[in-house]
């Protein structure tokens, strides 16, 4: 298994993050709220990924870049089964997370509850399946 989130997992282009925002799919699981959406990317991924932690909660930037950093660790440890599943399913997924908490939580428990986003993000599509 591999256990690397690299740059190409990165998701910068404005225009698709525009776009997920617009058009893409919402869910909240503490402490994040998810916005994502099947597209086609730029890179050979299966996903590419952005994580927000809001500047009026965290004010300073040492702050929120902390936090971003606990919370791509997280994902980075319990992404292989989304992983597994957009492969799959032959699918790419543009996904933004925001932190949403007043305060910092501890890595276990954002790894417990990213797991559990992960599935929901999974049965989230797979719903989206049956429908079309």
């Amino acid at each position: 298994m591999d256990f690397s989130l690299g740059k190409e997992h990165k998701l910068c282009s404005t225009k698709i993050i525009d776009d997920v925002f617009d058009s893409g799919v919402h869910i909240k699981s503490y402490p994040f709220v998810a916005k994502f959406k099947e597209m086609v990317l730029p890179k050979d991924v299966s996903f590419q990924l952005v994580f927000s932690a809001p500047k009026r909660t965290f004010r300073k930037a040492t702050e929120r870049n902390r936090i971003k950093r606990l919370c791509k660790e997280a994902f980075r440890l319990q992404k292989n089964d989304l992983d597994a599943y957009l492969k799959s399913q032959n699918k790419q997924l543009a996904i933004f997370l925001v932190y949403t908490p007043r305060e910092e939580l501890g890595i276990q428990l954002l790894e417990r509850r990213t797991e559990k986003l992960i599935k929901k993000i999974i049965s989230q599509l797979e719903s989206n399946d049956t429908t079309h």
